[in-house]
């Protein structure tokens, strides 16, 4: 956690040093600072964080916005964090969205015609689409969990190769046989409303039913992996296969059932990425997938790490929005910003060094990002 939060400062003290050094690069009517030989500045770094907190929590629509990204954000970080806890590394939670969320569009539209547009209906479609999510998005991480366990493939190869997989897949299957003929674009028919998660304020298509699910979710992960036997097992059979064996544990089962658990996650991301986002599968979803590894290695991988981790990025990439409208400051700023937090989190032995030096508090747990344990 201490690392986490120094890695946090520190992304934002030099994202606040690049974003005024580009002010010196940018054309604007009233600039912020005049450097003698330096020139202009046009960005104010502390009026930009301002507007990106503004951007993400001053109204209802924006914090609408930045729940709806955090909650799809919960589901994705869950999904590399149940792999990252076992020792594995799932880069392929991007393809068991993509796939999860085509099933789900494509499981629940004939639903309309069969189910009452009413709560019973409801209480019926939306688990019946995160089901189906679960399942596809499970049987996708099946397969890189099986190559790895039985024949010894690299599973951060395999998860990234099924991503492009994935996605070419869905846009056939779309594009060619299952899409929505009433229009030219890549997508499928609308869910019925009956299969969508009920909005929850005004204006938005944010539900807190989800977001209640994803937290609920996380302790359920945290439970299992730090609390039960068999999250015991998982943990042991990614980290030593060979000790894992040796007390009677099926490691290479192990393996395969925790990369199918993180598959399932992103399948469910992708499944409530439909009934509460677009109503539809569509070509171009954001890469949310990716993202989530980015939010389980600020958290640590702690599945309770993540809840903070998501609304973090959540709030950065909805607050990027007013950033670009307000203060023109070109988006992809933040994005540096968001690499920046990863990139110090990515150090721990710095900030170890650092805490050391200054003799400031014990030695903190190693984190995921130099493999969970003491070298």
């Amino acid at each position: 956690m201490a690392i986490s939060l120094a890695a946090l400062v520190f992304a934002v003290i030099v994202g606040g040093i690049l974003v005024f050094v580009s002010g010196f690069v940018a054309t604007c009517r009233q600039p912020v600072l005049y450097i003698p030989l330096l020139g202009e500045s046009c960005y104010n770094p502390a009026q930009v964080y301002w507007t990106m907190l503004e951007g993400a929590f001053g109204s209802t629509a924006n914090l609408a916005r930045t729940l709806q990204e955090t909650t799809l954000l919960l589901f994705t970080g869950l999904s590399v964090a149940v792999a990252f806890r076992a020792g594995l590394f799932n880069v392929g939670t991007q393809g068991q969205m993509v796939l999860g969320a085509l099933a789900t569009g494509l499981a629940l539209v004939p639903l309309g015609s069969v189910l009452p547009d009413s709560i019973i209906g409801m209480l019926v479609a939306i688990p019946l689409g995160l089901v189906v999510g679960a399942i596809v998005g499970g049987f996708w991480g099946f397969i890189p969990g099986a190559m790895k366990a039985y024949a010894d493939a690299n599973e951060v190869i395999t998860t990234i190769m099924l991503n492009f997989v994935a996605t070419g897949l869905a846009f056939y299957l779309v594009s060619e046989h299952l899409g929505d003929p009433g229009t030219g674009s890549v997508q499928t028919v609308p869910v019925p409303s009956v299969a969508r998660l009920p909005p929850t304020i005004d204006g938005s298509r944010f539900s807190v039913i989800a977001l209640v699910g994803a937290l609920l979710v996380a302790v359920a992960i945290y439970l299992l992996y730090d609390r039960t036997v068999l999250g015991y097992e998982l943990r042991t059979s990614g980290l030593q296969e060979s000790a894992a064996e040796y007390s009677g544990v099926d490691a290479k089962r192990n393996v395969v059932t925790s990369m199918s658990l993180s598959g399932a996650l992103g399948g469910i991301a992708g499944a409530v990425y439909v009934m509460m986002v677009h109503y539809r599968w569509q070509t171009g979803m954001p890469a949310l997938g990716f993202d989530g590894i980015a939010v389980s290695v600020l958290a640590g991988n702690n599945p309770i790490g993540v809840v903070p981790a998501a609304l973090l990025f959540g709030g950065l990439k909805s607050g990027s929005f007013a950033v670009d409208f307000a203060l023109g400051v070109p988006g992809e700023l933040v994005v540096v910003l968001r690499g920046l937090i990863i990139l110090f989190v990515a150090m721990p032995e710095f900030f170890r060094m650092l805490g050391k030096y200054y003799d400031f508090g014990s030695d903190p747990e190693p984190v995921a990002t130099d493999g969970g344990e003491r070298r």
